[in-house]
């Protein structure tokens, strides 16, 4: 059985799942799975266990929160620790790490080199900074007949998945996958400081130091410190839990940094989308040196400021791995010829283009999920929120003004407004309601004089009014 915590919960107290029948149990994911609200579901899970239960927590990293779980769950002493690290450094590095110096601009060009001559072969994921950006280098592409998808948190869930899907069964072989949740703060509008990130940082390595075994001290001092508050949980959560980890590519030949993530961390969760179960990989980094920043402004984003100072570190902890950065050598002043045409496709992809194209493609996504496919099939009159050409009510209104007379159109204007054209209704109905009144008091004699001699205004008018003699 598969579940999240709370689901499981809520089957153990409700007896759909017999919790004594239980023989093995696994968390994966343990060092995030209390950062999202399930404490109180693992207590009652916890609880409910037989004694003798196997428990297996799964960690890409050993942390506070692991400590927590196997307090709850390993009750019958300390568990055995399984470090695969130091097998991993001994077997044969299959995967082959490059970066290369660009400037801002020179990011497009690379790329399109990189896709258009075919540079790399096979399926590539993309990871950028935020979901602009995302979308301004899909519509960069476009434009040179490079089909590519894009992944982001602001799409349905089934879309996400079906995306995924796709990719892994070999529909198309570029996907672009906006990291934004690894940005420091998150949702946060405000960044932390210079100092307040190198500390973080500092903080992170000699975690992952302690996590090695290399400083056992520093470890039981980590401990030891109070634990974070739940808001602070929630946040280093939706940090580290973005597209580069918790989604299963398969055979991804290439993993490329277009921007360069903000820790040493979130580099090795992207890189180990390739390389995996004994396969080749390539991992290619861009990095933006400080000399070069902002010299274009209309791509240039300020993730990219402290480029170089991110790049030290994650060389030092690959470094620790076993595993060496290279320099990609590619001779860059044959892409000369290119940049006119660069130039062209980068001014093209304005900020409006790019809002529109995010605004289609969630419109367009909504209506493609499962979900709300079957909802609209059985509540048809509720697609009408998705329309947005609706009245915006302004203005004051004057019905008078949506029906155009005979008599202000030219000869033969009446067959043109005959067609409703721009109005996309969501049913058809059969008749109009009013038009269908109208026809049947006509045949009662109702609403209107009758045809006859005294129909004609100019004929009947009397003093005295309509009908009177």
């Amino acid at each position: 059985m598969i579940a999240t915590p709370s689901r499981a919960s809520q089957w153990i107290s409700s007896d759909a799942l017999k919790a004594g029948d239980l023989l093995h149990i696994v968390i994966d994911e343990a060092d995030l799975v209390l950062s999202y609200g399930y404490e109180e579901d693992l207590q009652s899970i916890a609880a409910a266990l037989p004694n003798g239960i196997q428990t297996i927590l799964m960690s890409a990293t050993l942390r506070t929160e692991v400590d927590s779980l196997t307090s709850l769950f390993c009750k019958s002493g300390a568990p055995e620790i399984l470090d695969l690290s130091e097998q991993e450094a001994t077997e044969k590095q299959q995967l082959s790490q490059y970066i290369v110096k660009s400037a801002e601009q020179d990011k497009f060009l690379l790329t399109y080199a990189i896709f258009k001559l075919q540079l790399i072969k096979g399926k590539v994921i993309v990871f950028v900074a935020d979901i602009d950006r995302c979308y301004r280098l899909k519509l960069f592409l476009e434009q040179f007949g490079i089909r590519s998808c894009v992944l982001n948190s602001e799409l349905p869930v089934n879309s996400r998945l079906h995306t995924v899907d796709e990719f892994n069964s070999g529909v198309y072989d570029i996907i672009i996958a906006a990291d934004e949740h690894e940005v420091v703060g998150g949702q946060e509008k405000k960044r932390k400081s210079k100092k307040v990130e190198e500390m973080a940082e500092d903080e992170e390595d000699k975690k992952a130091d302690s996590d090695h075994g290399e400083d056992d001290d520093s470890k039981k001092e980590t401990s030891s410190k109070q634990p974070p508050s739940k808001k602070q949980k929630q946040a280093r959560g939706d940090r580290e839990f973005g597209v580069a980890r918790g989604i299963d590519f398969r055979h991804v030949s290439c993993v490329l940094n277009f921007d360069l993530p903000q820790s040493a961390k979130s580099y090795t969760h992207r890189t180990g989308r390739t390389a995996r179960a004994g396969q080749k990989g390539m991992a290619l980094s861009f990095y933006v040196p400080k000399d070069l920043y902002k010299k274009h402004k209309s791509t240039s984003i300020p993730q990219c400021e402290h480029d170089e100072k991110v790049l030290e570190r994650i060389k030092a902890r690959q470094t620790k791995f076993g595993a060496q950065i290279e320099e990609w050598q590619f001779d860059t002043s044959k892409l000369e010829g290119f940049r006119y045409r660069i130039t062209d496709a980068i001014r093209a992809v304005t900020r409006i283009a790019v809002r529109e194209a995010r605004t289609k493609e969630l419109r367009q996504e909504l209506i493609n999920s499962t979900k709300l496919q079957r909802h609209f099939e059985e509540h048809p009159e509720d697609l009408r929120h998705l329309r947005h050409d609706t009245e915006s009510h302004a203005v004051r209104q004057q019905p008078h003004l949506k029906h155009v007379p005979d008599y202000l159109l030219p000869s033969g204007g009446t067959a043109a407004i005959k067609k409703d054209v721009g109005h996309v209704g969501i049913r058809k109905d059969s008749a109009n309601r009013i038009r269908k009144a109208r026809e049947f008091n006509k045949k009662r004699g109702k609403g209107r004089i009758m045809a006859s001699k005294g129909a004609d205004p100019l004929k009947s008018l009397n003093a005295r009014g309509r009908g009177k003699k």
